[in-house]
């Protein structure tokens, strides 16, 4: 394990020795964030008050402004895990894995270590951006989450950055340069928001393309943290109205829907846990086999 935890801490402290490589890795998020800020956030907060007549300007832009936390946190757990296996590819690129091989180091240690390391970079950043949301809504929104949302927000952070780790660990396994791994990121990072429903709201698109969003699990690691934080503001908004509330939840992806059917939280849950499992072991043997 010492050898392992070695590897691991050798590659965080390339990632964070870099600070464009931590840039480039919450560019997605920080995208969202200036859009929201410029622009989408008044158009959003005048559609749901020309919607709801009568709702408070304050209750409006709490339920905004969560909604819109939510969506940059989810896609940090999925900019930031890819990011962070820049070094792997550069590694593999240079040949630096001969190297490697001259030590008494397993390829199963060596594999750990890069995974591992990608995985404590997403947790480590996320938790940095949720602190920062919380605080945030706090202070301009008077959002402030309870210990229980609190909480279950960080297990959906580590469940989700665990999925996207095993995600990207394959997809970086089959990349053999390191242009090929920025063209990567940096169509991750054009379309990430737009398959997670940060840009715009769900709702927005075509029914058919609904669909396929929500089928996806950028779009149900979203909507797994929009039900913490955004939840409680919608409810003070529309004053508790049930009927109300499952139509707004649906427009903006706090529920996801599959052509008729609603996906559950549980079975979001499964698909990153599932993720989680099966890409590391398919990710594990890839990366192994090029480690020559």
């Amino acid at each position: 394990m010492g050898v392992t935890w070695a590897i691991t801490r050798r590659n965080l402290t390339l990632f964070f020795r870099d600070p464009q490589n931590v840039f480039f890795s919450l560019l997605s998020a920080l995208v969202v964030f200036v859009l929201y800020t410029l622009f989408l956030g008044n158009l959003m907060a005048s559609q749901v008050a020309q919607a709801i007549p009568g709702a408070a300007d304050s209750e409006v832009r709490g339920f905004i402004d969560a909604w819109m936390f939510a969506g940059i946190v989810s896609l940090s757990t999925l900019s930031t895990t890819l990011g962070a296996f820049s070094s792997f590819v550069e590694d593999a690129s240079s040949g630096r894995f001969r190297d490697f091989l001259v030590s008494p180091i397993r390829r199963g240690q060596l594999v750990l270590g890069y995974m591992l390391a990608a995985f404590v970079v997403g947790v480590i950043i996320t938790l940095i951006v949720f602190a920062v949301a919380l605080i945030y809504l706090w202070l301009t929104s008077g959002v402030v989450l309870g210990i229980v949302e609190i909480l279950r927000s960080i297990g959906w952070i580590l469940l989700s950055t665990a999925g996207f780790t095993g995600l990207w660990a394959l997809v970086v396994s089959f990349l053999r340069s390191t242009s090929a791994f920025s063209a990567v990121a940096t169509i991750v990072g054009t379309v990430a928001g737009f398959v997670a429903g940060a840009y715009i709201a769900i709702g927005l698109f075509p029914s058919v393309v609904q669909s396929v969003v929500a089928a996806l699990p950028f779009a149900q690691s979203a909507m797994l943290l929009r039900r913490e934080f955004a939840a409680g503001p919608l409810s003070d908004l529309v004053g508790g109205n049930t009927a109300v509330i499952e139509q707004l939840e649906a427009f903006y992806g706090l529920s996801l829907h599959v052509g008729d059917w609603s996906v559950p939280v549980w079975f979001a849950a499964g698909v990153l846990a599932v993720m989680a499992v099966v890409f590391t072991a398919l990710a594990a043997g890839r990366i192994r086999s090029r480690i020559v």
